[in-house]
């Protein structure tokens, strides 16, 4: 069984600054604010967390729940 991965890099969809986040083992995170430009990011319609919107892996209880 394959690990979970805490750490997401999470990618700005106004800007495209690029920033390696560590996520929570058991929680979603339901805003973010871009280290880039500002902006404030929310998950879009139909995902959970910021993390499954713009990271480069899904959050925790998602990659338990794949599994």
């Amino acid at each position: 069984m394959p690990n979970i991965v805490l750490q997401s890099v999470v990618t700005c969809p106004l800007c495209g600054y690029q920033s390696l986040e560590t996520m929570a083992e058991n929680a979603c995170a339901i805003g973010y604010d871009c280290k880039g430009c500002g902006a404030r990011l929310n998950p879009l319609a139909g995902d959970c967390c910021v993390f499954c919107s713009y990271g480069s892996v899904p959050c925790p209880p998602i990659q338990r729940e794949r599994r």
